[in-house]
C-alpha cells in the first residue's frame, strides 16, 4: 500500500508540476520580447480546439515557415541559410543529375519578395540554388553542381538550418535513395520517423508502404531511459514478451506467432528457435523497426506473425563525441560512450565507435551479470560514386540463471523475486561479426549494394532449470544442466536498385540474391534431480549428481533466395507494390544421445523450394492520407518426414491486410486490419505417434492503431492500441479446435508521452509517463492456465540544457504484480517499482 501511496504521490506531483512551472513560465517572460505570431507555434493557438476542424486548421497552422534564404560564401564553399521561425522536420534527400534535392515536409516558403528563390553561379562550383514549394506543405532545396553533385552537411544555426556546401564531390554516405545531406550530430526525426527500410529494402517513405510497420525511434529509446532493447518493443503494437531463460534477451512474438529478427537487414534471431545468438545494448542501436506480416519475399524463410529490425547507428561527417553514465536500483550501472566524425579533412572517410560496460544484479534471487558491447564502423567514400563499408561487432555476456515458475496458481502466492537455481553458476556468452559492404553508383538510375556478414556465436549454458512441480505436494522438481552451442553463419547480399519510367509509369526495380550457409554445433549434458518445498526451499543443499543423459549434435544449413520487386508509381498518389522471391534451402543434422549408457544415433537430411509472392497498392486521395491493401505470403520448412518417409511441406503463411495511415503535421498514425492463416502445421500422426503430418491450421486476424510524433513543440506521443484473436482452427486432442495461441493477447493498449518546456526560465525542464496494457494470455494448448491482464506505469523526469542531460526514470509506478509471459511450461515474473538515473553529455 505505501509503495502505491508513493506511486500515486509521484505521478500527482508530475502533474502538478505543470501547473505550478506554467505561471512561472510566464512570469520569466514577462520581460522577454513578445513574438509575433508568425515567431511562435504557440502564438498561432488562439484558442482550444473544440471541434476536428479546429482542431486540423490549428495542425495546418503548425507548419514551419521558411521566412529567408541567405547564401554566404565560404573557406570551404557555400552556407545555404533557411530562416525559420522553427524547428525543420529532416527532409528526404536524392541525387537528380549534378543536383542535390532535399524536400523538407510540413513546411511552406513565405519570402517578401516572393514564392521562390533562385541564385545562378553563387560561388566557383555551384551552378544554381534553388528553393521552392512543392504541394501538400512541402519545401524542396535544390543545389546544382557544375561538374559533379555537391556534397551537403545540415546543422542547426541561430536564425535556422545552414547547409554547408562543398562543390564538386560526392557524400561521404549515401543510403538507398542516394542520400547526399548528413545530419550533424544525432540523426533522428524525435517520435515521427518518416521512412524505413526494412518493408521494401529501399529507404521508402512510410506513407507508400502498403504493410504495417511502426518505427521505435532513438528518442523514444532515450526517454524511457531503456538498458535493455527488447523493452522498447513494449511500444510496438501487437508484439507480445515471450520468456525464454536461455536466452539472453529474450525473444517476442507478433500477432500470435514467434518474430523474426535482423539486425541491419541481416538473419540475427535463429528461425526455428527463436533464440538470440547475443545480448544487445542499446547503445548501438538508432532505430527498432517493425514491419507486422510475412516478409519472405524480401528475407526468405519465417514466421508469417511479424519481424524486428534492429538498425544500428552509422557514421556521421562531422565530429560528435557523447558520454553516459546510468546507475539504478540492484547493483545496476552502465558507462557507455558514442564517437563519430571524419578521419579526412574532406570527409571521404568516416568512423564510428559505440561502447558500452553494463554490471547488474536484479530482483530475482541470485541473478546477477554484465554484458560488454563494443562496434567500431569505417566508412570510406573511395570515389564519386563508390563507397566501401566495414563493421566490427563484439557482444558478450555473463550472468547467473533463472530457473523460471511453474504454469500454476501457486505462483501468486510465491514471493516476486523467487528463483530456484541456487547454484550461483553462470553462463556466457560471446559473439563476433564482420560486415563487409561496398555500394556503387552505375549512373543516376542504377545502384548496386554488396554486403558481407560473417558471424561467430559461442556460449555455455550453466543452469539449474525446473521441470516439473506436484501441485499436492507443493514439490518443485529441478534438473542441473551444461550445454555448448557454437554457430558460424556466413551472409552475402547482393542487389541492383534501378529507377525508369515506361511511358508516365515510374519505376523503382529491387532485384537480389541472398545466400547464408551456417554450421552450429550443441551438446547437452543432463544430471540428476533434486527436489524442493515451493514456499520453503532449502537453499543450502548440495547438488552433486552424477551425468545421466548427453546429446550431441550438428546441423549445417543453406539457403538462397533470388527475388524480384517493383515499386510502381501510376500515378502521383497511386502506388504499386510487386514482388516474389524463389527460395533453394537444404538442411543437414547428425548426433547422438547417451542415456543410461546406451548410445544412439539419429541424421536427418531435407532439400526445400518455396515461391512467395506479395502484392499491394497504395491510393493517396489527399496529400496527407494512404490508403492500402496488400497480400504477403511467407514459408517456414519442417524439416521433418512422414511415416512412409516423404518431406513434409513447409509451413505457409497468408495474409490479408487493409489499412489507412494518416500524416496531420508532425503526427502519424496507422489503422490496419488483418488476417493471417498458417497452414500445414504439424500435428502427430494418429496411426505412428513417432512421427508427424501437416494437417494443422491456425488463423490470427485482428485490428491495430499506433500513432507517434509531436502534438504541440515539445510534447511528444507514443500510442499504440490492438484487437487480436489468434486460434486453432484445425486441430486435433493435443491442439484442439478453437483453442487460443499462446502468448497471443486479444488485446492491448500502450501509451507513452514527454513534455518539454521551450522557452523562459525553466526551458529544458521536462518530464514524461507511460502505461503499458497487456490482455489475458494463455499459457498451454490445450488451454488450460492463463497469465492475468495487467497495467504497468512508467514516468521520467529530465532536464537538458545546451550539451548535456540529466534524468530519473521510474518503472512500474505503483509496484504492480504481474508476469511477462511464458515459455514451454515456465514464466517468469515482472520487475517491480525501479528507479534509474542517468547523466550523459554530448559534444
Amino acid at each position: 500500500m505505501t509503495q502505491k501511496r508513493m506511486g500515486w504521490g509521484l505521478l500527482a506531483g508530475v502533474v502538478g508540476m505543470i501547473t505550478v512551472i506554467e505561471p512561472l513560465l510566464v512570469r520569466a517572460n514577462d520581460d522577454a520580447p513578445v513574438l509575433n505570431s508568425n515567431d511562435s507555434f504557440a502564438g498561432d493557438l488562439d484558442s482550444v480546439a473544440t471541434t476536428v476542424e479546429e482542431w486540423l486548421a490549428q495542425i495546418a497552422q503548425a507548419r514551419v515557415q521558411i521566412t529567408g534564404v541567405q547564401l554566404d560564401i565560404s573557406e570551404s564553399g557555400l552556407q545555404v541559410v533557411l530562416e525559420t521561425a522553427g524547428e525543420l522536420l529532416t527532409p528526404t534527400t536524392r541525387l537528380l543529375g549534378n543536383a542535390l534535392i532535399a524536400e523538407f515536409p510540413n513546411a511552406v516558403l513565405s519570402l517578401p519578395e516572393g514564392d521562390e528563390f533562385s541564385q545562378a553561379n553563387p560561388t566557383e562550383g555551384i551552378a544554381l540554388v534553388t528553393v521552392s514549394n512543392l504541394p501538400g506543405d512541402q519545401v524542396r532545396v535544390a543545389i546544382t553542381g557544375t561538374e559533379a553533385p555537391p556534397m551537403a552537411t545540415v546543422s542547426p544555426g541561430v536564425q535556422g538550418l545552414i547547409f554547408s556546401v562543398v562543390p564538386g564531390t560526392a557524400t561521404a554516405e549515401a543510403d538507398e535513395e542516394a542520400i547526399q545531406v548528413v545530419v550533424t550530430g544525432e540523426q533522428d526525426e524525435g517520435y515521427n520517423p518518416s521512412s524505413a527500410s526494412t518493408a521494401t529494402r529501399t529507404d521508402t517513405p512510410l506513407r507508400d508502404i502498403p504493410q504495417a510497420i511502426q518505427v521505435i525511434p532513438r528518442q523514444v529509446i532515450e526517454d524511457q531511459g531503456i538498458t535493455r532493447i527488447e523493452d522498447a518493443l513494449r511500444n510496438a503494437v501487437g508484439v507480445s514478451q515471450q520468456v525464454d531463460r536461455r536466452s539472453p534477451a529474450g525473444s517476442f512474438a507478433i500477432r500470435g506467432f514467434r518474430s523474426n529478427g535482423l539486425r541491419n537487414g541481416f538473419e540475427f534471431i535463429q528461425s526455428g528457435q527463436g533464440r538470440q545468438t547475443a545480448i544487445q545494448l542499446p547503445n548501438t542501436i538508432e532505430r527498432v523497426e517493425v514491419l507486422r506480416g510475412p516478409d519472405s519475399v524480401l528475407y526468405g524463410a519465417g514466421e508469417p506473425g511479424g519481424t524486428v529490425n534492429y538498425v544500428t547507428k552509422q557514421p556521421l561527417s562531422e565530429p560528435y563525441y557523447g558520454a553516459d553514465f546510468t546507475v539504478g536500483q540492484f547493483s545496476f550501472y552502465q558507462p557507455s560512450l558514442d564517437l563519430s566524425g571524419p578521419l579526412r579533412e574532406d570527409r571521404s572517410l568516416l568512423y564510428r565507435l559505440t561502447a558500452t560496460y553494463q554490471n547488474f544484479g536484479s530482483f530475482l534471487d541470485f541473478v546477477n551479470g554484465e554484458a560488454v558491447s563494443i562496434a567500431p564502423i569505417i566508412s570510406y567514400q573511395i570515389s564519386e560514386n563508390t563507397r566501401l563499408g566495414f563493421e566490427y561487432e563484439y557482444a558478450y555476456y555473463s550472468q547467473t540463471s533463472n530457473s523460471g515458475l511453474p504454469l500454476d496458481s501457486v505462483i501468486f502466492d510465491l514471493p516476486r523475486s523467487r528463483n530456484y537455481d541456487f547454484s550461483n553458476r553462470p553462463r556466457n556468452g560471446e559473439n563476433h561479426a564482420l560486415i563487409f559492404s561496398l555500394e556503387h553508383v552505375l549512373n543516376e538510375s542504377i545502384r548496386l549494394k554488396s554486403a558481407f556478414r560473417a558471424n561467430f556465436f559461442n556460449a555455455n549454458d550453466r543452469s539449474l532449470g525446473l521441470f516439473d512441480f506436484d501441485a499436492n505436494t507443493n514439490e518443485i522438481f529441478l534438473g542441473y544442466r551444461e550445454g555448448k552451442d557454437r554457430r558460424n553463419t556466413y551472409s552475402l547480399q547482393n542487389s541492383l536498385t534501378a529507377q525508369f519510367n515506361t511511358g508516365s509509369v515510374q519505376h523503382k526495380l529491387l532485384f537480389g540474391v541472398d545466400w547464408i550457409t551456417g554450421k552450429s554445433a550443441d551438446s547437452v549434458t543432463e544430471f540428476g534431480t533434486l527436489t524442493l518445498n515451493a514456499f520453503n526451499p532449502n537453499f543450502n543443499q548440495p547438488f552433486q549428481f552424477d551425468q545421466d543423459f548427453f546429446f550431441e549434435r550438428e546441423i549445417n544449413t543453406t539457403e538462397v533466395g533470388i527475388y524480384l520487386q517493383d515499386q510502381i508509381t501510376l500515378l502521383s498518389n497511386l502506388k504499386l507494390l510487386i514482388g516474389g522471391r524463389y527460395d533453394f534451402l537444404t538442411y543437414n543434422e547428425e548426433g547422438f544421445e547417451l542415456f543410461e549408457g546406451e548410445r544412439t544415433d539419429f541424421s536427418a537430411s531435407f532439400s526445400e523450394q518455396a515461391f512467395s509472392p506479395r502484392v499491394g497498392i497504395v491510393y493517396q486521395p489527399i496529400e496527407p492520407i494512404s490508403l492500402y491493401a496488400s497480400y504477403n505470403q511467407s514459408f517456414s520448412p519442417n524439416n521433418a518426414l512422414t511415416r512412409n518417409g516423404d518431406i513434409i511441406k513447409p509451413e505457409r503463411g497468408n495474409q490479408y491486410e487493409v489499412g489507412i495511415r494518416a500524416e496531420f503535421g508532425n503526427l502519424s498514425a496507422n489503422l490496419a486490419a488483418y488476417q493471417i492463416t498458417k497452414t500445414n502445421v504439424l500435428r502427430t500422426d494418429p496411426n505412428d505417434p513417432d512421427f508427424q503430418i501437416p494437417i494443422g491450421e491456425v488463423r490470427s486476424r485482428g485490428l491495430e492503431f499506433d500513432i507517434g510524433g509531436e502534438i504541440l513543440p515539445g510534447w511528444n506521443i507514443i500510442a499504440t492500441a490492438f484487437l487480436n484473436d489468434a486460434v486453432v482452427t484445425v486441430g486435433d486432442e493435443s491442439s484442439p479446435e478453437g483453442n487460443t495461441l499462446i502468448n497471443a493477447p486479444r488485446h492491448g493498449v500502450s501509451l507513452w508521452s514527454t513534455y518539454e518546456i521551450q522557452q523562459g526560465s525553466f526551458q529544458g525542464f521536462g518530464l514524461g509517463t507511460g502505461l503499458f496494457y497487456v490482455g489475458n494470455r494463455e499459457t498451454q494448448i490445450p488451454n488450460n492456465f492463463v497469465l492475468p491482464s495487467y497495467v504497468r506505469t512508467d514516468a521520467v523526469l529530465f532536464y537538458r540544457r545546451d550539451n548535456w542531460n540529466v534524468q530519473l526514470n521510474f518503472r512500474n509506478l505503483f509496484n504492480t504484480r504481474y508476469f511477462e509471459g511464458n515459455a514451454g511450461q515456465l514464466t517468469t515474473a515482472g520487475e517491480p517499482f525501479t528507479v534509474q538515473g542517468k547523466v550523459s553529455v554530448q559534444f
